[in-house]
C-alpha cells in the first residue's frame, strides 16, 4: 500500500485482488469491449427511457425546471427574481436541462430526454456500485441484478414517479457517485475531500441527502466506532480513534458539507439570487401512521419495483417483478444480519440509507398517494445496488465451488438460479419493450400551445398546471403565466403568482398579458376554473373563445398584469 492510506488498519478498504501481470495485457482488449458494450447498452436504455417519459405528459413542474435552465443559459446564472420550489436542482437537473437545451434549444422534449439520462445513469450507477470491487462473474451477476431490478419500471404512477419531472431519483445518482468513490478508491484525505464536495453539491440542490446520505454515514460510522470501542476495550481509545480517523474525518466532512450547503443557499439570495423555501416538516399521528401512511407506503414500495398488483392488473410480467422483491427483501434481511461484522462500508451505506430515507417518510404527513413515493424513490436504486452486491458474490462463490461452500448439488442449485434470473430478465426486457408504443397520443396543453399561437394570443395568465408547461410546449413563442386566486378577499381576485415563479413576469413595464386561460380538473392535476375572480379583476371580457375544454377570456390592447390585485400586506 501506498502512502495514501492514512494507518494500517485501513488496508481493510483498500483491499483488492492481486493484479496479474502477465493476464492483464491479453484481457485487455476483452476488456475494452466489454467497456464499449456496456456504453452502447447505457446509449440504448437512455433512449428506451426517453420513449417511455414521452408517454407521460409533460407537466408545469418539469417545464418550469426548463425555464429555469433556459434563463441560466441567457444570462441569468444565479436565477435573480426566481422563487424555486423546496428542492432547487440547481447542482443536479439544472445543469443537465442547460446541456440538453444547448443541443435541442428549448421545447417540450427537453424533460423527457433529460428523465432518460437521468434513470439510465441511475441504473447504470447503481450496477457499478452492486459490482463493487468484486472481479470476474461475482462483478458480472451483481451488475446485471442491479440493473434488471430498475429494467422495467411500472406503468402509470411508475413512470410519472420515476420518469416524468425532476425530483430525488436525479439525486441518487451523485449519492451513488459519492459511494463509489469510497468503494473504488484508497482511503485518505482525497477521498475525505471528494465525498464532501460530492454530497455537499447535492445537498445545495436537494435535502434529501441529508435523509439518504448525511445521516446515515454519520450514523454508521458512529456505530462502527461504537463497536470498535466496545470490541476491545484493553486496546487504548487513542489508538482505536487514529485507527478509525479515515471514518470519522468522512463523517465530519459530510456534517460540514451540509453546513456548507446551506451557507452556499443564503449566499445565493443575498447576492440577490433564487430563494428556496424550506422543504415542510411535520410529524403525523401515530394513527395516521397505521392508518394511511404505511398501507400506501407498501403499495408505494411495490410499484417503484414494478410489481403493485394491488393497484395494477397482474399480468404476466407484474408478476415476475415480484421477484425483484424477493431479491431486495433478501439482500436487506442479509445485510441487517451481518450488519454488526460486516466491513463492507457502502453495503451499511446503502441499508442505512433505505431506512432512514423510509422512516422519516413514513412518520411525516407528506404521504397522501402512490405519487408522492417520488419523496423516498431513491429507495429503488439503492435497494437494487444493494441486492447485487450482497447476491452476485454468493451465487458466483457457489458456482465456482469456492472453499467452505458446498460444491455438486449447490453449484447446480446456483447454476439454475443465475438461469432463472437470466429468464426473469428476459421477461423484464419484455415488459419494458411492451411499454415503448408506437404511437404517442399529442398532449391537451400541446394543442393548446399551438391554437394559443396560431391566433397570436403570446401573453396570458392561467393556473400553475397550464401556465409553464403551455409557455414551453410553444418553445418560449406563448407566455403563459400562472396567477392565483386569493380566497382571503372579497371579492376573491387574482394575484400574481407567489410560488415557483420569476418576478420579472409580471413587470407591466416590460411585459403584457391581454388573455386569461380557463382549465378544467383532470384525473391527474386540478383545474383553474374560478370565472367569477377573473370578472371581478378584470371586468367582462371582450372576446370569449371555447377549445378543446379550455375557456379564453381575452382584453385586447389591455395589460391585465396592471389590474392585478394587490398581495395583502399579510
Amino acid at each position: 500500500m501506498t502512502g495514501n492510506i492514512d494507518s494500517p488498519s485501513e488496508a481493510k478498504y483498500a483491499a483488492r485482488p492481486a493484479p496479474e501481470s502477465a493476464a492483464a495485457g491479453r484481457r485487455r482488449l476483452p476488456a475494452i469491449g466489454t467497456w464499449c458494450a456496456c456504453g452502447l447498452a447505457a446509449l440504448a436504455l437512455w433512449a428506451a427511457y426517453v420513449r417511455l417519459s414521452q408517454t407521460f405528459p409533460t407537466n408545469s413542474d418539469g417545464s418550469f425546471v426548463a425555464l429555469q435552465a433556459w434563463q441560466m443559459l441567457h444570462g441569468n446564472p444565479l436565477l435573480r427574481g426566481w422563487v424555486l420550489g423546496d428542492v432547487s436542482f440547481y447542482t443536479t437537473e439544472l445543469p443537465q436541462y442547460m446541456l440538453v437545451e444547448l443541443a435541442t434549444g428549448l421545447n417540450g422534449n427537453v424533460i423527457h430526454v433529460a428523465a432518460g439520462m437521468t434513470y439510465a445513469l441511475a441504473l447504470v450507477g447503481a450496477a457499478a456500485l452492486a459490482a463493487g470491487r468484486a472481479r470476474g462473474w461475482a462483478a458480472v451477476i451483481g451488475g446485471c441484478i442491479a440493473a434488471g431490478i430498475m429494467l422495467d419500471p411500472q406503468g402509470g404512477d411508475g413512470v410519472a414517479v420515476l420518469l416524468s419531472s425532476p425530483d430525488h431519483i436525479g439525486t441518487s445518482v451523485p449519492m451513488m457517485l459519492a459511494w463509489l468513490i469510497l468503494d473504488r478508491t484508497l482511503p485518505g484525505w482525497r477521498a475525505t475531500v471528494a465525498v464532501s464536495l460530492v454530497l455537499g453539491l447535492a445537498g445545495l440542490a436537494d435535502s434529501v441527502v441529508t435523509y439518504a446520505a448525511i445521516v446515515p454515514l454519520v450514523l454508521v460510522v458512529a456505530i462502527r466506532l461504537g463497536q470498535a470501542l466496545l470490541t476491545d476495550r484493553s486496546a487504548p481509545r487513542r489508538g482505536i480513534l487514529a485507527e478509525r480517523r479515515y471514518e470519522i474525518g468522512l463523517a465530519v466532512g459530510a456534517v460540514a458539507a451540509t453546513i456548507a450547503a446551506r451557507l452556499a443557499l443564503r449566499l445565493i439570495a443575498a447576492l440577490g439570487g433564487f430563494s428556496s423555501p424550506a422543504p415542510p416538516t411535520s410529524v403525523a399521528s401515530i394513527h395516521l401512521i397505521l392508518s394511511h401512511n404505511l398501507p400506501v407506503v407498501g403499495r408505494g414500495l411495490l410499484m417503484l419495483f414494478g410489481a403493485d398488483f394491488l393497484d395494477y392488473p397482474a399480468g404476466v410480467v407484474l408478476v415476475l417483478h415480484l421477484v425483484s422483491v424477493a431479491l431486495v427483501v433478501v439482500a436487506v434481511a442479509v445485510t441487517a444480519w451481518h450488519f454488526l461484522t460486516d466491513l463492507d462500508l457502502v453495503s451499511q451505506l446503502l441499508l442505512a440509507g433505505i431506512v432512514v430515507n423510509l422512516a422519516v417518510f413514513i412518520v411525516s404527513t407528506n404521504v397522501s398517494w402512490l405519487p408522492t413515493m417520488r419523496e423516498v424513490d431513491v429507495v429503488l436504486p439503492f435497494s437494487a445496488a444493494l441486492a447485487g452486491r450482497q447476491l452476485g458474490p454468493r451465487l458466483a462463490g457457489a458456482l465456482a465451488g469456492l472453499p467452505g461452500r458446498a460444491s455438486g448439488r449447490s453449484r447446480a442449485a446456483a447454476a439454475a438460479v443465475v438461469v432463472a434470473l437470466g429468464l426473469v430478465g428476459i421477461g423484464y426486457a419484455v415488459g419494458l419493450a411492451r411499454q415503448l408504443t408506437p404511437h404517442i397520443q399529442v398532449s391537451s396543453q400541446q394543442r393548446l400551445a399551438d391554437w394559443l399561437a396560431a391566433r397570436h394570443l403570446d401573453n396570458g395568465l392561467s393556473g400553475y398546471w397550464q401556465s409553464n408547461v403551455v409557455t414551453l410546449m410553444s418553445q418560449g413563442n406563448v407566455h403563459l403565466r400562472l396567477a392565483d386566486v386569493d380566497y382571503r378577499m372579497d371579492p376573491q381576485k387574482l394575484v400574481k403568482g407567489v410560488r415557483e415563479e420569476w418576478a420579472g413576469w409580471y413587470d407591466p413595464a416590460t411585459e403584457t398579458a391581454d388573455f386569461v386561460v380557463l382549465a378544467p380538473s383532470d384525473d391527474s392535476y386540478p383545474g383553474f376554473t374560478d370565472r367569477a375572480a377573473v370578472i371581478a379583476t378584470f371586468g367582462q371580457p371582450t372576446t370569449t373563445y371555447h377549445f378543446d375544454g379550455y375557456t379564453i377570456l381575452v382584453w385586447p390592447g389591455s395589460n391585465l398584469l396592471a389590474r392585478l390585485a394587490p398581495l395583502p400586506a399579510s
